[in-house]
């Protein structure tokens, strides 16, 4: 589930249509949960389906380190690349933002921790990175764990709107490592290693 304080909007003729924040969420904010109306989608079913199917499937789903397509059912499957984006995933199955987002604002995500099966070209942005790879999660997740790590602890002090879809245990692992009783767990554990991808290849 997306962040209650968002809306869909037009952007441009060239993104199309992204999700923007309708209230200031400050840092540390839990902005999407995976929860029990998102639709999962094992590689078998996906390959049974017909081709219009799969096109969809293709363009609003992410795949999760077992290999299984998520579809949002709601806003959230419209959360749009940014090689600076503003959101960042984690492992314990909700996203949280790395800085500040303000009113009006896209929340954004970074494709290339969404297993994606083909690499593509980014909007220019004036980044060092250009393209996404299926591989960018093993090239960048330290790189994103900083940034993570960053703003992880303020999660239990902030207004969460979307506490209730975590899990009490994961809540609790949450508080443990803001007190630095525990290590977050890396990003890296969302990436899906299946289907015999030679990711050097991809590069």
């Amino acid at each position: 589930m997306i962040h209650p304080k968002t809306e869909l909007r037009f952007i441009s003729n060239e993104v199309g249509y992204g999700v923007v924040a309708t209230e200031f969420i400050p840092a540390g904010t839990i902005t999407w949960v995976l929860d029990k109306l998102d639709r999962q989608f094992s590689a078998d079913e996906f390959q049974s389906m017909k081709p219009i199917y799969q096109d969809i499937l293709d363009t609003y789903t992410f795949r999760d380190n077992n290999g299984h397509f998520i579809l949002c059912w709601d806003n959230g499957r419209y959360v749009n690349h940014s090689f600076n984006s503003n959101c960042l995933t984690t492992a314990y199955d909700f996203e949280i933002a790395i800085r500040d987002i303000h009113i009006g604002e896209q929340l954004t995500d970074d494709y290339g921790y969404l297993n994606i099966a083909q690499p593509f070209r980014g909007i220019d942005e004036k980044t060092r990175r250009k393209v996404v790879y299926p591989n960018d999660l093993l090239k960048y997740y330290k790189v994103w764990d900083k940034k993570l790590l960053k703003v992880f602890g303020k999660i239990p002090q902030l207004a969460q709107p979307l506490r209730p879809l975590v899990d009490d245990q994961i809540w609790e692992e949450i508080s443990a490592v803001s007190k630095g009783e525990k290590e977050m767990e890396s990003i890296l554990n969302n990436y899906y290693y299946g289907e015999s991808r030679n990711h050097a290849d991809l590069n």
